[in-house]
C-alpha cells in the first residue's frame, strides 16, 4: 500500500509525498498526475501535516449504512442521498474545528471513510469506477445540528455542515486499502463512540462513484464522504475527536470556540 501525504515545511512551503519507513519521501509535480520522486526526505516531526488533498467539493452521503437506516426506520435509498460541502470547510489532522461565531448550539461529529477521486470522472459505469478512485482517507463530517431544521420550511444541510473547518480529512490517502475488512472507529476524548464495519455500506465505493458521476463531474482530489453509522454524538468546546481506520491512520481534531482562537492570536 502507498500512503500519500501533504505537509508544510518548516520554512512554510507546502509539499507532498509518500510515507517511507517513518519519514516522508517528497515528490514534485502533481499528486494526481505526473508525480515525480525527488531525493528529499522529511522527518514527520519536522513538518506540519495538512489535509492530504484540496477538493473542489466534498460530496457527503446520508443514510448509507444498513444499521443506521434500520435504527432510524428509513428505507434504503435507491440512489445515494448527498449534500455538497465547500472546499473552505476542509482542514487536516490536528487543525482546530472552529465553532461558528454567534452559534452556541450542538455540534456533532461523524466518523466516516472518504473516497478520493484521482482523475476527471463523469458518467462512468460501476465496472469502470474503481479506476477513478485514487485512494481512501478518514473524515470527520462535522454538523451544527441546531441549524439543520432551524427553518421548518427548508432543511439546511449545506449550511449546517458547510462551515469553515467542518470537513476534517486525513491523515493520508491510502492506495491499496481493502475497505471490505475495515471498521471506522471514532473516539471522543479517548472514549470510543463509534465502531462500525464498512462492509455494512448500502452503496459500495464503486457504486457511489458511478452514480454520483452521473449527477456531476468529479475532479481529481474531490472527496466522497461515504456516510456514517450508529454512534453519532455531540462535541463540547475543548473536546477532541479522533477518527481512525486500520490501514489508513488516525485523524485528530479539537473543537475550539472562536473566542479562544482570537485570544490565542493576540
Amino acid at each position: 500500500m502507498t500512503s500519500w501525504i501533504r505537509f508544510r515545511q518548516p520554512q512554510g512551503n507546502i509539499g507532498f509525498g509518500v510515507l517511507d519507513n517513518g519519514s516522508i519521501a517528497e515528490f514534485d509535480g502533481e499528486m494526481f498526475g505526473g508525480a515525480i520522486p525527488t531525493d528529499k526526505h522529511w522527518a514527520l516531526g519536522d513538518v506540519e501535516l495538512l489535509s492530504p488533498c484540496l477538493p473542489t467539493k466534498v460530496v457527503a452521503l446520508w443514510n448509507n449504512f444498513h444499521a443506521l437506516s434500520q435504527k432510524l426506520g428509513k428505507a434504503a435509498p435507491s440512489h445515494p442521498l448527498f449534500l455538497i460541502k465547500p472546499p473552505m470547510s476542509v482542514i487536516g489532522p490536528g487543525e482546530p474545528i472552529r465553532r461558528p461565531k454567534g452559534y452556541s448550539g450542538k455540534i456533532a461529529y461523524e466518523g466516516e471513510l472518504g473516497i478520493v477521486i484521482g482523475k476527471r470522472c463523469a458518467n462512468v459505469s460501476p465496472e469502470e469506477a474503481d479506476g477513478y478512485i485514487f485512494g481512501y482517507t478518514c473524515i470527520n463530517d462535522v454538523t451544527a445540528v441546531d441549524l439543520l431544521n432551524e427553518d421548518p420550511n427548508f432543511a439546511q444541510w449545506c449550511r449546517s455542515k458547510g462551515f469553515d473547518t467542518f470537513s476534517c480529512i486525513g491523515p493520508v490517502i491510502e492506495q491499496g486499502f481493502d475497505w471490505r475488512n475495515a471498521n471506522v472507529v471514532t473516539r471522543l476524548d479517548d472514549v470510543e463512540r463509534q465502531n462500525y464495519p464498512l462492509s455494512d455500506m448500502i452503496f459500495t465505493p464503486a457504486e457511489q462513484v458511478s452514480m454520483i458521476s452521473h449527477d456531476m463531474t468529479l475532479m481529481p482530489g474531490d472527496v466522497i464522504a461515504c456516510g456514517t453509522s450508529i454512534g453519532v454524538g455531540s462535541i463540547k468546546d475543548g473536546s477532541t475527536v479522533v477518527v481512525s481506520i486500520d490501514g489508513i491512520g488516525a485523524l485528530p481534531n479539537q473543537l475550539t470556540a472562536s473566542r479562544q482562537l482570537e485570544t490565542a492570536g493576540q
